[in-house]
């Protein structure tokens, strides 16, 4: 039951102003996000429809492989509000060059590529420097429930902005959606420039930043590589997005199988939001008494997977809404566990540098995932590149149940045998560096066995 509680995170004035201006920016973010996909599907042939599509994708992941080290040592060098307003305002630019290109008939799809391309580097910096962000605006007893309530605002946002985009589409252009996305920008930058007293780092936390530099990079890299539980969610997060990203090919669905048009498809790109934006809420009074968080976590990443498998059999627009809706409720479930258990295993001045590399895990995964299931829709078609994500999907969480089986069990022989011989006392220490290695080939069991451990 939601209670006041539900929303302490909002008590503190600078999360409350930041929390507000982004739910706006978003809400045009989304906007743009669907539209951008739907101007593509408009400037290509049918047949090179879902390769054209997987490659915004490709050219929106290539930007963050390329800075996610560097973007992520900024964050944890530089004032990470003055970053954000820089980043957003750039975003803003990019967003009224899409615009200024739609309004005067566009006919060629490369420019929308390399404007994508654009953004998503602007987005590199920006993602650290607003997740870094979050943990210096309220205090640490009130981190999983920020977290939790950031969830439910973007997810919020992306379900008014492709919903209010489809509608903008249907009735005018796709300019006007790329321009209220410039817009948009305008209340983040507010909220910023309206903050007080924003601490440069964390306040509990010692020591000194460290400057922009390659050997600063490394350091984040070795921290997430020798961290098991952040290592090993991010191999989860990457890997179960890549064969179940099906979203770049929504156009597809809405205007050649469902056949509802620039209303309907702007639905159907909000339907994940709308389950994720319910079960986010049921889970604000969950996040802090949670228990049991992986199995919890591999139930989710199966579910996605069924829902994905019947979404793309569906020939309902209902059914496909709801589809997609639970594919949005089960992926929110694993983001929060994964994105609470990364902010308290990090220390504030690697967190800018661990989100930077956790950016080509999360974002990379699903957007090359786009571009796999748009070569597999332009060969065989999109219904088989759908469902076969799907299947790979729960297929993945199958062998991560039963992997994580086997790492219980063995965890228990190793106990028993260390006790049988008088090391009893000494098998604790050593059971985790042993099973790391004994699972390093199997991330999403290992996953599940170390969160096991901090609970």
């Amino acid at each position: 039951m939601l209670s006041r509680r539900s929303f302490v995170a909002l008590q503190h004035r600078n999360f409350r102003l930041i929390w507000i201006g982004l739910l706006v920016s978003f809400s045009g973010s989304m906007m743009q996000n669907a539209a951008l996909l739907w101007h593509v599907s408009l400037l290509v042939s049918p047949e090179r429809k879902g390769l054209a599509l997987g490659l915004v994708g490709l050219v929106r992941v290539l930007p963050v492989i390329v800075f996610s080290l560097i973007s992520g040592v900024v964050a944890d060098a530089w004032d990470r509000r003055k970053l954000m307003l820089f980043t957003q305002t750039a975003a803003a630019v990019v967003s009224l060059a899409l615009a200024l290109l739609a309004f005067n008939g566009l006919s060629v799809a490369w420019p929308i590529y390399a404007l994508a391309a654009l953004g998503s580097a602007v987005g590199a910096f920006d993602l650290p420097a607003r997740q870094a962000l979050v943990p210096m605006l309220v205090p640490r007893e009130h981190l999983p429930n920020a977290i939790t309530l950031n969830t439910i605002m973007f997810q919020t946002a992306s379900v008014v902005g492709p919903a209010i985009g489809g509608l903008l589409i249907a009735t005018t252009s796709v300019g006007w959606a790329y321009l209220a996305n410039a817009v948009s920008f305008a209340f983040v930058i507010a909220a910023l420039l309206m903050m007080r007293h924003v601490p440069a780092r964390e306040p509990s936390v010692g020591g000194s930043r460290d400057d922009v530099s390659l050997h600063a990079a490394l350091e984040g890299l070795r921290f997430v590589f020798r961290s098991p539980l952040i290592r090993s969610t991010m191999l989860l997060d990457f890997f179960a997005t890549f064969f179940s990203s099906a979203t770049a090919l929504l156009p597809i669905f809405a205007q050649d199988i469902l056949q509802v048009g620039a209303t309907g498809y702007g639905w159907l790109y909000a339907a994940p939001a709308v389950g994720a934006m319910v079960t986010s809420a049921a889970m604000v009074p969950l996040t802090e008494r949670m228990r049991r968080r992986g199995p919890v976590l591999l139930w989710a990443v199966a579910g996605f997977g069924l829902a994905t498998v019947v979404f793309g059999l569906s020939r309902s627009f209902w059914l496909t809404f709801f589809c997609l809706a639970m594919t949005g409720a089960t992926d929110t479930v694993s983001m929060i566990i994964r994105n609470i258990v990364r902010q308290f295993e990090t220390p504030d001045r690697l967190r800018g540098r661990m989100i930077g590399v956790n950016m080509v895990f999360f974002m990379g995964g699903p957007q090359l995932g786009e571009l796999e299931a748009g070569v597999v829709a332009n060969w065989l078609g999109a219904t088989f590149s759908v469902v076969s994500g799907g299947i790979a999907r729960a297929g993945a969480a199958a062998v991560a149940v039963a992997g994580d089986r086997r790492t219980r069990d063995r965890q228990h022989r190793r106990r028993t045998d260390a006790a049988e011989i008088g090391h009893s006392k000494r098998q604790p220490q050593s059971a985790l560096r042993a099973q790391s290695k004994l699972f390093s080939a199997n991330s999403a069991s290992f996953a599940v066995f170390l969160i096991r451990r901090r609970q």
